[in-house]
């Protein structure tokens, strides 16, 4: 256990990491002295002292932008970490209160998740909770954890392989893919046929070097291969292409219901069973009592639930959002804490 230094450090003044901490999240001294409710000269003074006592500029200004130096990156994430630790100590007890609170939640996702949850989510945020706002993000899995660990996201969210995280976890749904075309360009039967599939040109996602992306490894397993002549990292990209172009896209069923038919093309069941890992909600460990983050993980487990969308072959109808799309009704599988 690291021994805490109290004679030096009773000489810092601990509130100056409060403004280092607004001042790297606004990067502005006027928005920064705004958010912490105090006048403009003493935030400039904060900063002065942050100057003189850590021997560095810290933040440099370009344009209206306070831009922060090397130095001050690599305290933002140690500074961030303390201050949350010590809110969590002193207000831990406390009830959440989302209509009066102001904060940025960092949710990382996967392009999926980012179509599903973002229109859905920001409609809960302005109704209940006005003063929070959400950063998503798209973070590759493997950077993932350490991201989670040192506070720099509060949530992520998408499919992965993996069965090694250490971190809490909860299953949100198992996901199933759809393919769609453009009956225009593609003289195809509806349902799509296993040989017109496979032998049909296709435009896939991918955000890896590979045209597959992310159903390599499931067609893998499937012991089929596609004439993939398409790849881009969203699947809006995808769903354009097939749109114009006489390929197959691709994408999960939930994608193909909600957006497919505003691009007018037709939604099919994909003829191969393709075999994907479940859509996961992942937080840090140090999270779990954290009210403010629980209260977001219903919020995600809640929009995704909303937008469930199911079989394509069922015939029940639901609004999302305005649009018409199909659903089976079915309910968001829940998994346990590992």
């Amino acid at each position: 256990m690291t021994t805490i230094d109290h004679f030096n450090l009773r000489s810092f003044d601990l509130n100056l990491l409060v403004a280092f901490d607004a001042l790297m999240a606004e990067g502005n001294v006027t928005k920064a002295a705004r958010r912490l409710k105090i006048q403009q000269p003493a935030m400039s003074h904060s900063l002065s002292t942050l100057r003189v006592l850590l021997q560095d500029d810290l933040f440099i200004r370009v344009g209206q932008v306070m831009q922060p130096t090397a130095r001050a990156r690599s305290l933002a994430i140690p500074v961030r970490r303390a201050l949350r630790q010590a809110q969590m100590a002193l207000t831990g007890s406390q009830a959440f209160d989302p209509a009066t609170e102001e904060r940025t939640f960092r949710i990382a996702m996967s392009p999926e998740i980012e179509l599903l949850l973002i229109p859905e989510l920001t409609m809960r945020l302005r109704r209940d909770a006005p003063g929070l706002k959400v950063l998503a993000r798209v973070f590759p899995y493997d950077a993932m954890e350490p991201s989670l660990e040192d506070g720099s996201i509060d949530i992520a969210v998408g499919c992965t392989y993996s069965k090694a995280s250490r971190r809490s976890f909860e299953t949100l749904y198992e996901p199933e893919m759809a393919c769609c075309f453009n009956p225009a360009l593609l003289e195809l039967s509806n349902p799509v046929g296993l040989a017109a599939y496979l032998s049909a040109e296709h435009a896939t996602i991918s955000q890896n070097e590979t045209l597959q992306g992310c159903i390599k490894d499931a067609l893998e397993m499937a012991g089929v291969e596609l004439n993939v002549i398409a790849a881009a990292p969203g699947y809006m990209s995808v769903l354009s292409a097939a749109q114009v172009a006489p390929v197959i896209a691709t994408v999960p069923s939930r994608i193909a219901a909600r957006y497919a038919a505003l691009l007018g093309l037709e939604t099919s069941p994909l003829p191969v069973n393709l075999t994907f890992p479940p859509v996961k909600m992942v937080w840090a460990n140090h999270a779990d009592s954290d009210p403010a983050n629980g209260w977001l993980r219903k919020q995600i487990r809640d929009s995704l639930t909303f937008t469930e969308v199911g079989s394509l072959d069922e015939d029940v109808s639901i609004q999302i959002s305005g649009y018409s799309i199909v659903s089976n009704g079915g309910d968001a599988a829940e998994g346990l804490v590992s």
